[in-house]
């Protein structure tokens, strides 16, 4: 059975739901991938600040069998223009994820439409992975959706089987095949 590992840029996630205006359910995320081979480890990689709700979203992530990467949110003064902006971009950490897990898993599942991704994806094809990118068409990047070619899946695509439900409640997962992946 092919292995799996989902790796899922949650700011650009987050973005793109704003966008489309329905919410992905990061459970169903994890049992779509389910449905095509055995995941042998999903890493969510966010910016934290000082939010309970935050919190709750990234205990259930957790709770799910998601990894978690986080570093604090930096905010950023624009003195000319008296702009306040945050940032805490993940990209170099999922990249090297990617490429120091790789020995774990046939098939990456990136769910982001950055297209600063196509240098470790074009890495990872050459040595001989599979890459798939999952993302909304309307943000992500044309390089990216020309590089993935049929690789890349549209979330409006799969809405019916990874959006959230209001009602639904993440069931405790016992005997999870998620894995922490190997450090």
């Amino acid at each position: 059975m092919k292995r799996i590992a989902l790796f899922v840029d949650g700011a650009n996630c987050y973005y793109a739901q704003k966008e489309l205006g329905w919410t992905v359910d990061m459970q169903k995320l994890l049992d779509y991938c389910r449905e095509n081979g055995d995941v042998v480890g999903a890493i969510y990689y966010t910016g934290t600040a000082e939010d309970d709700s935050q919190c709750k979203f990234l205990d259930k992530l957790a709770h799910v069998g998601y990894s978690l990467v986080t570093k604090p949110v930096k905010t950023m003064i624009d003195p000319e223009k008296g702009l306040i902006s945050q940032k805490a971009n993940m990209d170099v950490e999922i990249a090297v994820d990617m490429i120091k897990f790789m020995g774990q898993y046939d098939e990456a599942v990136l769910v982001s439409g950055d297209g600063d991704f196509i240098s470790v994806i074009r890495y990872l094809q050459s040595n001989n992975k599979t890459v798939k990118v999952i993302s909304a068409q309307c943000s992500t990047a044309r390089e990216l959706i020309r590089e993935m070619g049929m690789n890349h899946i549209k979330l409006d695509d799969i809405r019916e089987k990874v959006e959230r439900s209001e009602s639904r409640v993440i069931p405790m997962q016992q005997g999870s095949k998620v894995l922490k992946m190997a450090q």
